[in-house]
């Protein structure tokens, strides 16, 4: 009773989702702004002739004036719905729907969901035919066996795009990854491991297909229907497609044909295995109960028979889930990036073999946040990577226009693969793009001074810094130097499977510059405090251990507040390495937008900053602007738009002249509203005499309240990324992360730091 009424209380849920709100899933969004009557002109008539004219005289223009090139039909006819059965196209739609979602968020792939009434295949493929000139290519989806089969193999042969049935291919490539890694765990060689297959359908046909074309031998699988084993002779319930896996065999049932074998692919029905059955399988049992939604055998019916087998369903909460979507995004991804006029055999194979190398690799802990804290490793329970693993995306779209490249059905070749990978992280959000090319100037910066910078960790025992150090060696970003107990940080560094080898880990009390550093600090803080016992017992805290280093040039940049408030962070780095001439210290947080990059000031150090500092802080980030290649347009941020008013307006009008006097080069404007300095339109509708020439890239919020409550919002309820705090007017490059932060954002921090590292070592010898 309590799970009928769990079911239903789900249903009522799922129903109130679908319903609330503008009906369905989905909207058309205009990627062209429209706004104005010459943006409409442009966009239809008269405009529009312009591309239209291009794409008559070039048909392969219309890949530069439409969406063609990112647009993918999902299309079915709503007769094998999966879990629902033949549930007609109208019911079909809620999935179609939900599939068009999973293009766009796993590889910004457009959709447009098309449900088909037909009462042949032949009129299925004369509806969907006609469509090749709106689409880059066709997602067939829930249409019944063995009709899909004449629908896919036709289209394909008749059109000039890629048609693909996920039901079949999708399946097949996912398991194929699974079964191939599956061999490797429990040490069994592919072409020699015995294999039974339960259904006889779409998903059943393509797996056993591409589990042969991975290695599997022919003559080792023995496919079951209902009728039980499909043997050469057979002739009840046959078809074309079953008599290509008609094998010569003795065995008649899915008992016998267990008896011996290493693996079981379930595309069947719940319950269609017992712990009995699986008891008569060869050692390390590969076991695939794949049937939706409830498999042919529970892991824990099948682990309770068979302790030493390895399980993979296609439910989420059981592990080695068989999910399509770590497959047709990518898939059809890198296929429209090479204008493919199929998806051959290579490229399925290609996926294949990329999901497999890619569950190999170490885990990032962005992937164990979204799955609760879990942690995944290669082996019995992890065969196949999590869909949330965003480098689903940067190893299956490569693999597999390579793949259509090297086969002679791309009609566009990918030349510059690194541009590539740069496009496809680009896809998974602004942050992506603003990290990446961070990276690549840290990299070109390197190569030119001819090292790599060196930057300090204070916190060595922590999980997520040691984690972040790895990205960061992988990337080859820095040097890092780690600071603590070096067997403490072995420790940790073993458990979490990081690899610190060649990685110079400091005890500071054990450090050779050790007094030095200490008798350092007290001639500096003599008269603040400070006696040479304080110093070297202050000494000993790895936090001001860093920032001496990086104070004495031991070091380029350094890292800390993973494990410390923000407050007591900062405290050794302005105590040690002090604030640069002129300096006022601040807190700017980096906000990504789609088509926006903002810079919030200051959002953590100065509660109530004057208009004197609030001058010098924006000239602070307007130099961080200028380094990203951003042109700086501040705005002294106000309740008030050019008044001039008593108060916070009269403040910020001040700080704005101070800048025009301190930089005349500079663009400022203030005081002003929020909405003012970001909308371009408002300026010159209303306020034409404004100096920003443009929406304002530099936010100055008028005190800490304001900035810190601003961008934590935005964090929080924006469609937007946030990255920092990173800490500005401090001599040296020194950040201080929030305890809150994550190993993505530790790195992205470390990049910034080491970016700053490089501009600090450009001025010096500018300078000298």
């Amino acid at each position: 009773m309590e799970n009928t009424n769990t079911e239903k209380n789900f249903d009522k849920e799922a129903l109130e989702y679908h319903k609330k709100g503008r009906p369905g899933k989905i909207e058309v969004v205009s990627t062209k702004d429209c706004s104005t009557e010459k943006a409409l002109s442009l966009a239809y008539s008269p405009g529009v002739a312009a591309p239209c004219k291009e794409i008559a005289k070039n048909p392969d223009a219309v890949y530069d004036y439409t969406s063609k090139g990112n647009l993918v039909a999902v299309i079915s006819d709503g007769t094998a719905v999966l879990g629902l059965g033949n549930i007609g196209p109208l019911a079909s739609k809620p999935v179609m729907e939900g599939k068009g979602i999973l293009f766009k968020t796993f590889a910004g792939i457009d959709v447009f969901d098309i449900e088909v009434k037909s009462s042949s295949p032949a009129e299925f493929i004369a509806a969907i035919r006609t469509l090749e000139p709106t689409f880059g290519g066709i997602n067939l989806e829930d249409i019944k066996a063995p009709e899909c089969f004449e629908i896919e193999e036709t289209l394909k042969r008749e059109m000039n795009i890629p048609v693909f049935h996920d039901d079949q291919h999708g399946t097949a490539i996912v398991s194929g990854a699974a079964l191939l890694n599956a061999c490797v765990v429990v040490n069994k060689k592919i072409n020699e491991i015995k294999v039974v297959v339960n259904g006889a359908g779409a998903s059943a046909i393509a797996c056993t297909k591409i589990f042969c074309s991975l290695g599997v031998n022919k003559e080792n699988v023995l496919m079951c229907d209902s009728s039980g084993v499909i043997y050469k002779g057979r002739a009840k319930g046959m078809n074309k497609y079953k008599e290509e896996f008609a094998n010569t065999t003795e065995k008649r049932t899915l008992v016998e044909a267990l008896n011996g074998a290493d693996v079981f692919v379930g595309l069947s029905v719940a319950g269609a295995v017992t712990g009995e059955m699986l008891k008569l399988m060869a050692r390390d049992p590969i076991i695939f109960a794949m049937a939706n939604p409830d498999p042919e055998i529970t892991p824990a019916a099948a682990r309770a028979a068979r302790p030493d087998a390895i399980i993979a369903t296609g439910r989420s909460d059981y592990p080695n889930q068989v999910n399509n979507v770590l497959g047709f995004p990518s898939i059809f991804r890198g296929a429209l990036d090479t204008r493919s006029s199929q998806i051959n055999e290579e490229m399925k194979l290609a996926a294949c073999h990329a999901l497999a190398g890619l569950a190999r690799e170490f885990v990032p802990d962005n992937v164990s946040v979204v799955y609760g804290g879990q942690k995944f490793k290669f082996g019995r329970d992890y065969l196949i990577p999590k869909p949330f693993d965003t480098r689903v995306l940067l190893r299956v779209a490569p693999a597999v226009a390579k793949a259509a490249m090297d086969s002679k059905v791309a009609r566009i070749e990918i030349k510059d693969w690194n541009a590539y990978h740069d496009k496809l992280e680009a896809i998974q959000g602004p942050q992506k793009i603003f990290i990446r090319s961070a990276v690549h100037r840290v990299h070109e910066n390197s190569e030119r001074l001819g090292r790599i910078p060196k930057i300090v960790f204070a916190e060595g025992s922590s999980s997520k810094i040691l984690k972040a150090i790895k990205l960061c060696q992988e990337e080859n970003i820095c040097t890092p130097l780690v600071l603590g107990y070096p067997e403490r940080i072995l420790e940790k560094a073993k458990k979490h499977e990081v690899d610190l080898t060649g990685v110079e880990i400091i005890h500071p009390s054990a450090h050779p510059k050790f007094a030095a550093y200490a008798q350092e600090l007290f001639k500096r803080r003599q008269r603040k405090g400070i006696n040479i016992k304080e110093a070297e017992r202050l000494m000993s805290d790895p936090n001001y251990f860093a920032a001496m280093m990086l104070d004495q040039g031991d070091a380029d940049g350094m890292i800390n507040g993973a494990t410390t408030n923000y407050a007591e962070a900062v405290k050794p780095i302005l105590q040690t390495i002090g604030l640069a001439k002129n300096s006022v210290p601040a807190g700017l947080n980096v906000v990504l937008a789609d088509n926006k990059l903002l810079f919030f000031t200051d959002t953590t150090v100065n509660i109530n900053p004057t208009a004197e500092q609030l001058a010098q802080i924006a000239i602070q980030t307007a130099q961080v602007a200028e380094h990203f290649g951003q042109i700086p347009r501040i705005a002294m941020l106000s309740y008030s738009n050019f008044s001039g008013a008593s108060g916070t307006p009269d403040k910020m009008k001040k700080a704005a002249e101070l800048v025009r006097k301190m930089r005349p080069d500079l663009l400022v404007e203030g005081d002003m509203q929020a909405d003012t300095a970001v909308n371009q339109e408002i300026q010159d509708r209303i306020f034409p005499f404004s100096g920003l020439k443009g929406e304002a890239n530099v936010l100055v919020f008028p005190n800490l309240e304001s900035a810190n409550i601003s961008y934590k919002i935005l964090q929080q309820i924006g469609k937007v990324e946030v990255l920092g705090p990173f800490l500005l007017g401090v001599r040296r490059a020194a950040n201080v992360l929030q305890r809150t932060t994550t190993v993505d954002t530790i790195f992205s921090s470390v990049v910034l730091t080491a970016l700053e590292a490089q501009f600090i070592a450009d001025y010096k010898s500018k300078k000298s």
